[in-house]
């Protein structure tokens, strides 16, 4: 278990210098959710049918009411710069400029569900190297993680594989997937999609026509 240790003691001086550059950042535009909600109906067009299934790779689409607003807008700009693969997402996000980003992530992050209560979780071995950036209730310990408590089990698999693969590049999670087997991915995506709900799918309602 010596290499486990290490891995968490690696991600968790990973996670505070990444939130550290973070925070020395250029300031990210301040959101305004009344035109984000404008902005957001063709969002709804997947992220609002609840059921709503990627087509190829098959697996649900992520919740995103009450996802964190830095981590939406990080993805977003993961999207638009190719740092994530996905067809659909990358020709959206490319039409969006980064107040459009902020905008959309305000809108989002503020439909949030019924606050979880707290409980005390212990993780799988699989995810004790997930705990020191997405904590045990699968809440994100800084603002740019996201929550992973309720998120689609099968939507956590696939972006696991995609980290593993450099469909996603991003290095911390490329190296803690690469640390997981196969098994092992299943584990970590079904105890945090057990985890009480901080994340939902958003009725189309909430666009007005």
């Amino acid at each position: 278990m010596a290499w486990l240790r290490a891995s968490i003691v690696s991600v968790a001086l990973s996670c505070g210098a990444l939130a550290s550059g973070n925070a020395v950042a250029q300031t990210a535009p301040h959101g305004d959710a009344v035109r984000g909600k404008a902005l957001s109906y063709t969002c709804l067009g997947c992220h609002g049918i609840d059921g709503y299934r990627n087509a190829y790779p098959n697996y649900e689409v992520p919740e995103v009411g009450g996802q964190r607003a830095d981590y939406i807008v990080a993805a977003l700009q993961e999207y638009r710069s190719g740092q994530r693969d996905h067809t659909t997402m990358h020709a959206q996000a490319s039409l969006l400029s980064d107040q459009d980003m902020a905008d959309i992530a305000a809108f989002f992050s503020g439909l949030k569900p019924a606050a979880a209560a707290a409980t005390a979780n212990t993780p799988p071995a699989a995810a004790a190297v997930c705990v020191a950036c997405h904590g045990a209730n699968g809440i994100g310990v800084v603002p740019q993680y996201p929550d992973l408590a309720g998120q689609h089990p099968d939507y956590i698999v696939r972006a696991l594989q995609e980290y593993r693969s450099g469909a996603r590049k991003n290095p911390i999670m490329a190296g803690m997937a690469a640390q997981l087997k196969e098994s092992d991915l299943y584990v970590v995506a079904d105890y945090y999609s057990r985890m009480p709900t901080t994340v939902e799918t958003l009725p189309r309602p909430m666009i007005e026509r």
